[in-house]
């Protein structure tokens, strides 16, 4: 009989000790990196032709 009662006392203080309340789960922001632009870079290549044209032109 001790040992049913131990048992049970061992379940009861078990199940005492897992039940939690519920947490949020925490998800972290995911980083964004902005890579800033040029409209440089898409007037480089039109201009070196124009350059090209005209050297070969005169």
């Amino acid at each position: 009989m001790k040992k049913i009662a131990l048992a049970g006392l061992l379940a009861v203080v078990g199940t005492a000790a897992l039940a939690t309340g519920y947490v949020e789960p925490y998800v972290e922001p995911e980083v964004v990196v902005a890579h800033s632009s040029s409209s440089v870079g898409g007037v480089v290549i039109p201009l070196l032709l124009l350059v090209l044209v005209a050297a070969l032109a005169s």
